[in-house]
């Protein structure tokens, strides 16, 4: 595991951690935590949230909310915008606290939204 990698890991874990109070912990390793919502949907299946995991050379950082809800992405910066890989994920290398700080917004918002 890159431990240069492990503020980055850190850091977005708290987001979630803050924001994810009411969510099930599924996963809370030293690179890896994951979120569920707390009820199952209504097949009983349970409800990917969100989640930090350090890959190779980057953490990725997932939200869920944004898949099914788009329109929580349409005040984003254009900086926060270029991290994204596909629909709910967001690439990070190193600590960016401006970043971070709105995409602890972004997440608290998209938590809040289910």
């Amino acid at each position: 595991m890159p431990t240069d990698l492990q503020p980055v890991f850190d850091r977005l874990k708290k987001i979630l951690e803050k924001n994810g109070k009411h969510a099930a912990v599924v996963h809370d390793t030293a690179d890896h935590f994951y979120l569920n919502e707390a009820e199952p949907d209504s097949k009983g299946k349970a409800v990917f949230l969100g989640a930090a995991k350090i890959g190779a050379g980057k953490v990725a950082f997932h939200l869920m909310p944004v898949y099914s809800k788009p329109e929580l992405l349409d005040d984003i910066s254009p900086e926060l915008k270029k991290r994204m890989q596909g629909k709910s994920c967001f690439n990070f290398s190193s600590v960016d606290e401006g970043l971070f700080r709105e995409l602890e917004a972004l997440t608290k918002r998209a938590l809040n939204s289910i």
